[in-house]
């Protein structure tokens, strides 16, 4: 069977299944499956596709007609400037997520600086490994209290390479962190759907972690945890930085100064900036 008739067929039983881009999605598996290049797809448009190549194809067209995330099935998702190692015990990342470390970029603009950053609920390590490509001098401390994800956090930092000046703890938000440990920058993509929330959203994520989604209630909870606590593990002018959603932001305590709420390209309200007083 050719690649073009191959993609075609696929596009139409993922587009049935109400996958969002079907035939981005059907090429992105052929080319997994095949091990080439969107480039070499296009070559081999009129090619016909071995036999192997086509089981394993299938398998995987299967698992997404199955609403099952696109990343956990190719094993890899882009995020900031590198590709990723996903597995169903981390969250996908997700490109709004990347305003985070916009905010952090603005905020501590001065790249060569000696940070000590520490990103609380590290999931696949994506902000915490991407904070330490972008700032060459410091040290990146990643708290989950998954270990497994701690595992899939860890192969990320190697496989970018930053490895070296990385700390994995092990831990429920702050209490994974060492004991008198302060940072010039706290970050936190943390559980903010609230339990009313989880029974609109998308097919998909019904596969990733719900601990990770949700607080099991307002989605306030762990915002308000992260920023209850924070000024005792900043340094003084030091910053927290928080992503959130639909259910906006808790108070801001007396011990943290508010500098700016961030918005995402569609002008939707994705988190905040505090500040150590």
């Amino acid at each position: 069977m050719k690649v073009q008739i191959i993609i075609q067929a696929a596009s139409k039983q993922l587009e049935k299944a109400s996958v969002d881009a079907p035939r981005k999605d059907a090429e992105l598996m052929l080319m997994a499956a095949w091990g080439v290049s969107q480039t070499d797809l296009i070559i081999k448009a009129y090619d016909e596709v071995p036999e192997d190549v086509i089981v394993k194809f299938e398998a995987m067209l299967k698992r997404r007609m199955n609403r099952e995330p696109l990343a956990y099935i190719l094993g890899v998702k882009a995020f900031w400037k590198d590709d990723f190692i996903v597995t169903p015990d981390v969250l996908v990342p997700r490109p709004e997520t990347e305003h985070l470390i916009e905010v952090v970029l603005k905020h501590q603009s001065e790249l060569q600086q000696n940070l000590s950053i520490a990103d609380i609920g590290t999931g696949s390590g994506c902000i915490a490994v991407s904070l330490a490509k972008e700032y060459p001098h410091s040290e990146i401390t990643a708290c989950d209290i998954s270990d497994k994800a701690l595992a899939v956090a860890k192969m990320n930092a190697e496989k970018v390479g930053v490895v070296k000046r990385m700390h994995f703890m092990q831990g429920d938000l702050y209490q994974a962190l060492p004991v008198d440990s302060q940072f010039d920058v706290l970050v936190s993509n943390p559980p903010y759907v609230s339990k009313d929330e989880m029974f609109d959203l998308e097919a998909e994520l019904s596969f990733e972690p719900r601990f990770a989604l949700t607080d099991e209630a307002s989605g306030l909870t762990l915002l308000n945890k992260l920023l209850s606590d924070g000024h005792l593990y900043l340094k003084d002018g030091g910053l927290l930085v928080l992503e959130s959603g639909l259910c906006g932001m808790p108070a801001t305590p007396n011990t943290l100064e508010k500098l700016e709420d961030y918005t995402d390209l569609a002008g939707n309200f994705r988190g905040s900036v505090f500040c150590k007083k």
